[in-house]
């Protein structure tokens, strides 16, 4: 599956790394950047390939025959990319976040609004069940947007859970493996833990989230497989439904106290430009937000022109 030279595989690469530093936003997930940069179908199809398959192959044929079997190369310039951002971009998007949240929403926002115009005219024919799938695919995700976070028990049985629900993002575009931890009320725990080095909760997680993800994988392959058009309908509705979460001015209502004691927001609304200015006496920076986000749009669109070294238009499932 995987023939590309040495500089193709930088560039996965570069895609891991955007994918690992999105997934660590609450707001964005790594399967959006995943269609986004071409890599959805094949990464799909290689999460598929961990099945009962795979191990057949490795008793019969050996371990490089397996590796090609899962499309390992490309797999493990993936995963490296995602291991590069968690270890060295984080400080990066925190101190953006911090400094300039409001035009790194307004830019992702825009990459999202781009995305699901992309991926939605790539739906050959509109049905009944394309339009259901991509109303429950908003709904959902907008629901999630909205949903009050829940504080979840520290026993391991739920960090497993946590981990496979929430490593569904890296599949799953338009849903944040971190907005997921934030609402099942782990988000926190799970940063701390990474920080402390507590090996035995991050085990946990990152089994429960491989066995989530290779779930997962195989029933969006198989209905990318059936139902083509109603999955890429559903996709699209998951990454419409999101915006809200991305938009740029939103009202606090709700905050509370990390374990520093810093008092971070816990439930936010989305408002107005003009209400925004209202309420804090700030210039809401339409402009800068617009063309942001216009960025943002023009960035997928752009892409999507781009021509492969044989001439073909990249593609995306």
């Amino acid at each position: 599956m995987d023939q590309r030279s040495a500089w193709g595989h930088f560039l996965l690469v570069l895609r891991g790394m955007a994918m690992g530093a999105v997934n660590v936003v609450p707001g964005v997930s790594g399967g959006t950047i995943a269609l986004i940069t071409g890599i959805y179908e094949e990464l799909i199809l290689s999460i598929k390939s961990f099945n009962a398959g795979l191990f057949r192959t490795l008793y019969k044929k050996g371990i490089m025959a397996a590796w090609k079997k899962v499309n390992g190369n490309f797999l493990a310039a993936v995963i490296f990319g995602i291991l590069i951002s968690i270890v060295s971009l984080v400080r990066l998007l925190s101190w953006l976040f911090e400094h300039h949240a409001m035009l790194v929403w307004a830019f992702f926002f825009g990459l999202i609004v781009g995305s699901a115009i992309y991926i939605g005219g790539k739906i050959r024919r509109w049905s009944y069940l394309s339009v259901s799938f991509l109303i429950i695919g908003t709904l959902t995700a907008y629901y999630i947007t909205i949903a009050t976070p829940a504080t979840g028990p520290d026993k391991l049985w739920f960090i497993f859970l946590s981990g496979s629900i929430a490593f569904c993002s890296l599949v799953l575009p338009g849903i944040s493996g971190a907005f997921i931890l934030a609402l099942l009320g782990k988000y926190e725990y799970m940063v701390n833990a990474v920080r402390d080095w507590e090996m035995l909760v991050i085990t946990v997680f990152g089994i429960g989230g491989v066995a989530g993800v290779i779930a997962f994988s195989n029933l969006i392959g198989w209905l990318l497989k059936k139902h083509p058009n109603a999955t890429l309908a559903l996709l699209s509705g998951f990454m419409i439904g999101s915006l809200n979460k991305l938009w740029p001015w939103k009202k606090v209502l709700e905050t509370r106290l990390t374990s520093s004691g810093e008092e971070v927001p816990f439930l936010e609304q989305s408002i107005s430009p003009w209400q925004y200015a209202a309420m804090t006496g700030e210039d809401p920076g339409v402009l800068p937000v617009v063309l942001l986000a216009l960025t943002g749009v023009a960035c997928i669109l752009v892409f999507a022109f781009i021509k492969t070294p044989n001439g073909k238009r990249i593609e995306h499932p």
